[in-house]
């Protein structure tokens, strides 16, 4: 056993000797799947790292771990002793490992529940339904999933569903760098983009620290970046999360041209640059601005100015510029 697994709590309880990670990887023979974008982290020191990154873990406190495969942070988050754990797994041969991950935790009264499910299609309401107890959300994603399903944890925010009921639920999660660092990508950074906005929206983003590639098995092809999502306790906006989503990724359909390039074709062609000057005036938003130099307050005027603007013109809200021909109806 590992100087961290055999860690005194503050309990006086410790967790039983276990084989390590990598011992069960090789007892088990669980190679990790491409198709599943599956990479393991094998050293405690750093699942450590990333529990601690999500802050205090009460021992009334319940977490929610996203793809634990054979439980290297598992155990990092068991030896903060949170009343409840669910592990949401859905390669299955996964199971034996925690399983003996639970067995460990029961003489700690620590309840820990395995589940074979996919996390985009997980009812947490179903499995969480009393709201008392605050939620942790910590993963370490698959790369292939990641930002969708933050997405959807975003919408789920927006209208306090979910995991979110509660405004102090926190996330922990990893993310290919690059997208780590949009999540985060301030104003006039090249990294800036419609993922940038839609987390600064409802959520304080912040890259805790970056763990090196090589420290994975398989070691993937890009460093992996850490971050706590914050929500915020007043979000920036109370529009409609489609109607701003749609919103963002107009805008940020053009990068590199000016903002109400990519703004505009959310408009149908007759009276297109006409109107879209006007909403930019409304806005009070310079549209030569290219996108990513827009601050998070000038992209939601310009939602609001669009919401406005389908008050007047409902619709325009079925308009789809890629299929011009369209009628509106």
């Amino acid at each position: 056993m590992s100087q961290a697994s055999a860690r005194i709590l503050s309990s006086g309880m410790r967790l039983p000797p276990l084989p390590t990670i990598r011992d069960l990887v090789k007892l088990y023979k669980l190679q990790a799947m491409k198709q599943l974008s599956q990479n393991f982290l094998m050293d405690e020191r750093l699942t450590d790292k990333i529990v601690k990154s999500a802050g205090r873990i009460d021992q009334n406190d319940i977490v929610l771990e996203v793809g634990p495969g054979p439980g290297g942070i598992t155990r990092s988050i068991l030896r903060r002793q949170p009343q409840r754990l669910l592990l949401v797994e859905k390669d299955a041969r996964f199971t034996e490992t925690l399983q003996l991950l639970r067995e460990c935790a029961r003489p700690l009264d620590m309840e820990v529940e395995i589940y074979h499910e996919d996390i985009l299609r997980f009812n947490i309401e179903r499995h969480v339904p009393d709201t008392t107890q605050r939620l942790h959300l910590i993963g370490n994603l698959p790369f292939a999933i990641s930002t969708r399903l933050l997405i959807n944890w975003y919408e789920d925010l927006s209208e306090r569903r979910g995991a979110f009921r509660r405004n102090d639920t926190c996330m922990t999660l990893t993310f290919q760098k690059e997208v780590a660092e949009r999540m985060c990508a301030q104003v006039g950074s090249e990294q800036r983009c419609r993922l940038s906005i839609m987390s600064q929206i409802w959520t304080e983003p912040v890259l805790k620290f970056i763990i090196p590639g090589k420290a994975f098995v398989p070691k993937p092809q890009v460093d992996v970046g850490v971050v706590k999502v914050i929500p915020l306790k007043r979000p920036k906006t109370e529009l409609p999360f489609p109607l701003v989503e749609r919103v963002m990724r107009h805008i940020f359909s053009m990068r590199q041209k000016y903002c109400r390039r990519g703004y505009s074709t959310l408009l149908p062609p007759e009276g297109r640059e006409e109107t879209t000057q006007v909403l930019f005036q409304r806005a009070d938003v310079q549209d030569t601005l290219r996108p990513f130099e827009l601050s998070v307050a000038e992209c939601l005027r310009l939602a609001d100015a669009y919401a406005e603007h389908l008050v007047a013109h409902p619709e325009v809200a079925n308009y789809d510029y890629r299929a011009p021909k369209q009628p509106l109806s």
